[in-house]
């Protein structure tokens, strides 16, 4: 009985079990324009969302393709890098990532990236950065210069379009569930293979062959 009990203290002495700290405090690295790393601990920003890395919005009047992902972590690192942050932290996110609220020299970093037009304010979650936001639009900054998609919106989008690519070139059958909960796969000839959409979610998938689909339980489709 002792033995086990010692156990159980190893075990949650032991890092995989160790409780998140209240705070952190340390010098940053901007991995993008709402995350950063502090020592082994990845932070989340909490209250804002900004573009993810490859992420591109358009400029000008012609709408010329920007790379404003990569643009805004490049910010975001100039203001940030090196400096020491003070952190509250909130919790861990569905990443195993820090949620948490930064301050540097005294100033908030989610209220100065979404001040910037660098981030946005992350509506789903808190309305803290709200006005800030708004504010930074009505001065034509950062972002509020181009045509951006919302990060969230951004990132749904590109889900579905990851979903519509074969794994491999050569496996190009798909896998459709009807309403009717039928498991019915379309070969790229066929009347319907256009109109298909494959969701993962719902359990479809592509195949490398009509063996493998038949093998799966699945049937062909009748046109």
């Amino acid at each position: 009985m002792l033995r086990l009990f010692v156990s159980l203290l190893l075990l949650a002495a032991s890092p995989l079990f160790a409780a998140q700290p209240d705070s952190l405090v340390g010098p940053v690295r901007m991995i993008d324009g709402d995350t950063a790393r502090m020592g082994a601990y990845t932070i989340r920003l909490t209250g804002i969302d900004a573009p993810e890395q490859d992420q591109t919005c358009k400029t000008g009047q012609k709408g010329v393709p920007f790379a404003c992902g990569a643009w805004v972590s490049t910010r975001a690192a100039a203001l940030f890098d090196g400096k020491t942050a003070r952190c509250k932290v909130e919790g861990t996110d569905r990443y195993d990532r820090t949620l948490a609220r930064c301050r540097v020299s005294g100033r908030d970093m989610g209220e100065v990236l979404v001040s910037e037009g660098l981030a946005f304010a992350y509506r789903k979650y808190s309305r803290d950065y709200v006005a800030l936001e708004e504010a930074a639009r009505r001065r034509d900054v950062g972002l509020w210069t181009m045509q951006v998609q919302s990060p969230a919106a951004w990132r749904k989008a590109h889900r579905l379009a990851s979903a519509q690519t074969p794994p491999k070139a050569a496996c190009v059958i798909k896998g459709n569930i009807n309403r009717k909960g039928e498991h019915i796969y379309h070969l790229p000839h066929q009347r319907y293979y256009g109109d298909t959409r494959i969701s993962p979610a719902k359990g479809e998938r592509w195949f490398c062959s009509e063996s493998e689909a038949r093998a799966a339980g699945w049937r062909k489709a009748r046109s």
